[in-house]
């Protein structure tokens, strides 16, 4: 099983409004082979403080297991090496056995940590366009020396940075 680069977001909502629009979008990148959904959950706490909390994976128990067994065979063996993979298999694979990587505590942490009112999600997303690519790189010899990823606020913080520059060589 090839997996792709996994991405944790974790993402806050003031007054949220969930109209399933979200979960409509992720499931269009997931029908599109474009990302897919190892597991998120969303913790919302009404006025009253009362929580309501969902999980979502786009794996079958099966295939949490699979995706956990590889994982744990990558953590294993940069541990142990080739008997650290073997027992890191296992290990992953027990782990998701029930399908999620959250389980009920990481519920209770984030309704602990919001304010009433609010909402948080916590999504593992793989990126599965990345997958061709990266194996296209590596049989033309490539490796990754970075891997960083550029947000669209991290370059108005360019920016502000450069005026402020700009703005000390005029004084």
């Amino acid at each position: 099983m090839a997996i792709g680069p996994v991405q944790m977001l974790v993402l806050g909502f003031e007054d949220p409004k969930f109209t399933g629009e979200i979960i409509a979008e992720l499931q269009r990148l997931k029908e599109q082979d474009i990302v897919r959904l190892i597991d998120a959950m969303a913790v919302q706490k009404d006025a009253n403080g009362d929580i309501t909390a969902i999980q979502l994976s786009d794996l079958s128990p099966e295939e949490a297991q699979e995706f956990g067994a590889v994982v744990g065979a990558l953590i294993g063996l940069g541990e142990a090496g080739e008997e650290g993979a073997e027992a890191g298999a296992v290990a992953g694979a027990e782990a998701l056995e029930d399908g999620h990587v959250f389980d009920e505590a990481e519920v209770w942490y984030a309704a602990d940590t919001i304010p009433n009112g609010t909402a948080a999600a916590i999504a593992l997303i793989e990126h599965r366009w990345a997958i061709p690519l990266r194996e296209t790189i590596a049989r033309a010899g490539g490796f990754p020396l970075a891997d960083e990823w550029i947000h669209p606020l991290d370059l108005v913080a360019v920016g502000v940075m450069a005026a402020e520059e700009a703005e000390a060589l005029k004084a």
